[in-house]
């Protein structure tokens, strides 16, 4: 008894057998040839049952044939009609190559050869049987670009394949592209309006690109005219002629190319019907002569009309009456009221998230702009409200930080590393550079601002042709590690760079250690000491010739550390700090000199109402340097000290 019931498991196993286990003791070859014909000359007909039945089969090495004959990279050998790819396409004679293994195989001539090349149709239907093999393959790129595939041409067929795919993904980005791509298909093949209204809302809250481009293909329209509303349309809108959605003239354009008017005649028209109906000096019995008003021209066309000889002109009076006797309408596209209806609702519903997420990625960009100008200006806030010096050179401070950014790059390999050498040297290079200035040239100009405005444009000058001289005037590379490369996206709408994450971060860090400086240390009491009273500073002990050089240079400093932070960025070259020595003056006026608290709130209003005017004008961008500038001057008629005003030498001056 129980051998019998053996031999009847075995006999049920191998009648049940499926196609794709038997497949996996043949080869490759050996299946396609089963269908070699049809593979070497398909039609779009009966292309889809081949396909059926090699898919069927499940064997691992298919979607690789599929996609080289859906490139035209497959041949068949007229020998033995095996079917191969060729090594190069070029060579002579032609190195032929195993289908599965890739493997040389022979060489064959051009002649004896012959390659398969599906037409467009065929092409279409190959991509859609790969698309089973490259939804369920473990490289996420393959899995996105079979979804692509999908979105462009979708196929009732894709649905229950997207639906499994769905269930087993795993990795949230492509199974964000999946909850887009599955009510995609669903919208566009479901039978009844009612499952369709709920696969639109699904996509309620989605602000991705992909979920309101299937919503708006939806609601696209095609705009119409007709006597009377059609009863079978779906009417989006109903359009009066003059309103800013149709004019006057757009309306009767409508009615004329939908032969419900006669066409309006242009006065250079009418001159050649004229010009073509002169019969003995005449036209319509007006002598030619008199033809030198506009009231004679109508006259004489008037005449060729009642005889025949020219189309009548619609008067204005016949015009508005044609406009008023026919209705002008949008109409969707999609016949069902309900899906439409969904459809807007749910688009109306993620336009108003979109809104708020534009205005949370602009203050995004309003904070990192900030971060720039506030390491950018932080400097020159401590040399100026100390030392009440007008130093025009800050910028080029901020160039030689960079510069030195791209000298360490350029013997330091690793990106990372450069980057952690040069912040410490840039400020090092800039610290002495400042001092140097200062020891040379500030110092005898003290109480003196026109005298140190000149005198440090001039060294601005000296040291950007100095740099031109060392480096050239091309931009130099400073490139950011793989870490700093990209953006950290939060959706389709809210995106920053990885870049300006890191400065916003380094302004924090030296926002953190300027207070601390300043407010815990003996140098910060010095420096707030002479700040506020020079004389009773240095009757107290206090030396207020090194308290300014000390102050110059660590501002200088700091300028060159902004200078690595830019350079990431933005385009090394000679002139770079010109850019940002404006921004600097105006978010150190607006802030308050000497304030970090304040040159913080100016960097953050600048950089804030920057962006806000970019937004508003973004095909002028040059419009906002222009507009900051006039708020600069309106604001400081109302708080000439800035927003935190500064007590002591610099106040007092």
């Amino acid at each position: 008894m129980q051998h019998l019931l053996r031999i009847a498991i075995i006999v049920a196993i191998s009648l049940f057998l499926t196609p794709a286990a038997q497949a996996q003791d043949l080869s490759l070859q050996d299946i396609l040839q089963d269908h070699a014909e049809q593979i070497a000359d398909p039609s779009r007909r009966t292309v889809g049952e081949t396909l059926d039945a090699l898919v069927a089969t499940g064997h691992p090495d298919l979607p690789g044939f599929l996609t080289r004959w859906q490139s035209r990279e497959a041949y068949q050998r007229d020998a033995d009609g095996f079917f191969v790819y060729v090594e190069d396409e070029d060579a002579d004679p032609l190195v032929l190559l195993d289908i599965s293994t890739g493997e040389a195989i022979g060489t064959a001539g051009s002649r004896e050869i012959t390659q398969l090349r599906p037409n467009g149709g065929v092409r279409r239907v190959i991509g859609g049987a790969l698309v089973q093999f490259q939804l369920g393959a473990d490289d996420p790129a393959i899995r996105l670009e079979a979804l692509d595939a999908i979105a462009d041409d979708p196929e009732e067929s894709y649905l229950p394949l997207v639906e499994a795919r769905l269930e087993a993904e795993e990795d949230p980005a492509i199974r964000a592209r999946l909850e887009v791509v599955l009510p995609g298909l669903i919208i566009a093949f479901a039978e009844d309006d009612q499952t369709r209204v709920d696969a639109i809302r699904t996509l309620d809250g989605n602000v991705s690109l992909d979920a309101r481009a299937t919503l708006n293909r939806i609601l696209s329209t095609r705009r119409g005219v007709a006597e009377a509303l059609p009863e079978e349309a779906n009417i989006a809108a109903i359009l009066e002629p003059g309103s800013p959605a149709l004019s006057r003239d757009d309306a009767y354009d409508m009615l004329v190319q939908s032969d419900l008017a006669p066409p309006l005649i242009s006065r250079a028209e009418q001159r050649d019907v004229l010009a073509a109906n002169i019969v003995d000096g005449r036209v319509g019995g007006v002598p030619v002569a008199t033809l030198n008003s506009e009231e004679a021209r109508d006259t004489a066309y008037a005449a060729l009309v009642d005889a025949d000889l020219a189309e009548p002109i619609p008067t204005s009076a016949e015009v508005d009456a044609a406009l008023a006797a026919h209705t002008f309408f949008d109409a969707y596209s999609e016949p069902s009221a309900a899906v439409t209806r969904a459809a807007r609702t749910t688009l109306d519903s993620i336009e108003s998230r979109v809104g708020v997420y534009r205005f949370l990625d602009l203050s995004l960009d309003g904070i990192s702009l900030a971060s720039i100008y506030f390491l950018a200006a932080i400097g020159l806030a401590i040399t100026f409200g100390v030392m009440g010096v007008i130093n025009m050179a800050h910028g080029e401070f901020i160039m030689i930080g960079a510069y030195t950014g791209y000298v360490v790059q350029t013997l330091i390999a690793d990106y990372t590393l450069s980057i952690a050498v040069a912040l410490p040297l840039a400020f090092l290079v800039t610290f002495a550079l400042g001092v140097l200035m200062e020891r040379s040239v500030i110092r005898w100009l003290y109480h003196r601002p026109l005298e140190t405005l000149l005198a440090t444009f001039g060294i601005s000058i000296a040291l950007q042709q100095i740099i031109r001289q060392i480096f050239g005037t091309q931009a130099r590379p400073f490139t950011p590690p793989d870490w700093l490369a990209g953006a950290v996206t939060v959706n389709d709408v809210i995106s920053i760079s990885s870049i300006r994450i890191a400065i916003f971060i380094l302004g924090v860090i030296f926002f953190v250690l300027l207070w601390l400086i300043l407010n815990r240390t003996r140098l910060g009491l010095e420096v707030r000491a002479v700040t506020q009273n020079p004389a009773m500073a240095a009757s107290m002990g206090i030396n207020p010739d090194r308290i300014n050089m000390m102050t110059f240079g660590l501002g200088s400093g700091i300028a060159g550390v902004a200078g690595v932070a830019i350079g990431l960025f933005a385009q090394v070259t000679p002139d770079m700090g010109a850019n940002y020595i404006v921004q600097s003056f105006m978010t150190v006026v607006v802030g308050g000199v000497g304030n970090i608290f304040g040159t913080l709130i100016g960097a953050g209003m600048i950089g804030s109402l920057q962006k806000a005017i970019e937004w508003l004008n973004p095909t002028n961008t040059l419009a906002a340097q222009t507009y900051m500038i006039l708020f600069v001057i309106l604001f400081i008629q109302f708080r000439p000290r800035g927003i935190i005003a500064l007590r002591g030498r610099a106040a007092g001056d």
